[in-house]
């Protein structure tokens, strides 16, 4: 299978979906940098490896698959999927998908390790929107050595995301005590301290605030550690609709591949 003219590796690694973008030179030990796609457009692996390729990055670039999306639907599909969210967002989505994703993170990169040759060091990670929550996650964890982080239309706090998505769809979000845990957990401006690494936020200049203005903050605290990149023009999603197959670059797809490329090549390469 190919992507925009690349071949792309697809497979299964300690149980996770991926596809794989190889480096130029596949010749020698190459570094991995691997992330997750978004709920909204691109909202597959597939999808997002078309979006970001990355292609001037010298690594592996690897697109996992988010649980509960791709093959990892529950049963019923998109409308168990649904009904799950419309139950309860934070409890039945957001929590179980990013805390999955963030536990098999470890064992996943084991596998690829093995896999794919790349050298033993440090690795780059990468997400968009639910997929930030959880490259954010990882970098807060430390289980893995990671060079640096880069996110898109990043989920800093939950609980405004949450507010958003009650002013998109009309509806109100019955909070719990369980839930509002759950949203402080996921909160990584208050626990900008445990995000130690280089850290990339992209964010669209059109998005809602309640990505915008959390961002921002997070630039704001960690300082030199961190850059912010606003893309002209851009909402939170960055490819059409429906956005779970390979599709061209939007115009800010091609701004958040070029944002992501420069600082990999550049951390990296440090």
């Amino acid at each position: 299978m190919r992507i925009a003219e690349q071949e792309i590796v697809e497979g299964v690694a300690a149980g996770v979906p991926f596809v794989a973008l190889p480096p130029a030179d596949r010749e020698g030990p190459a570094s991995l940098v691997v992330g997750w796609h978004l709920m909204e457009p691109p909202c597959s692996e597939r999808a997002m490896a078309a979006a970001v390729p990355m292609t001037g990055v010298p690594a592996w670039r690897v697109y996992f698959g988010l649980p509960l999306s791709g093959d990892r639907l529950p049963e019923g599909g998109y409308d168990e999927f649904f009904r799950l969210a419309s139950e309860d967002a934070v409890l039945n989505i957001n929590e179980p998908v990013t805390e999955q994703a963030a536990a098999e993170f470890p064992a996943a990169i084991a596998d690829l390790r093995a896999r794919l040759s790349p050298v033993d060091g440090p690795v780059g990670v990468f997400g968009g929107s639910a997929g930030s929550a959880v490259a954010l996650e990882v970098l807060a964890r430390g289980e893995v050595e990671i060079a640096a982080g880069a996110v898109v239309s990043p989920v800093v706090q939950l609980a405004p995301v949450i507010g958003r998505n009650e002013r998109i769809y009309h509806a109100s979000y019955p909070w719990s005590e369980r839930s509002r845990a759950v949203a402080a957990h996921y909160d990584f401006l208050a626990r900008a301290a445990e995000l130690t690494v280089p850290l990339l936020l992209v964010v669209g200049e059109e998005d809602d605030l309640a990505f915008r203005e959390p961002s921002a903050a997070l630039h704001s605290v960690l300082g030199d550690r961190s850059e912010l990149v606003t893309v002209p023009g851009m909402e939170h999603a960055f490819a059409d609709a429906p956005g779970l197959e390979p599709a061209p670059q939007t115009e800010s797809a091609k701004a958040v591949d070029a944002a992501f490329t420069e600082w990999f090549r550049r951390q990296l390469a440090a």
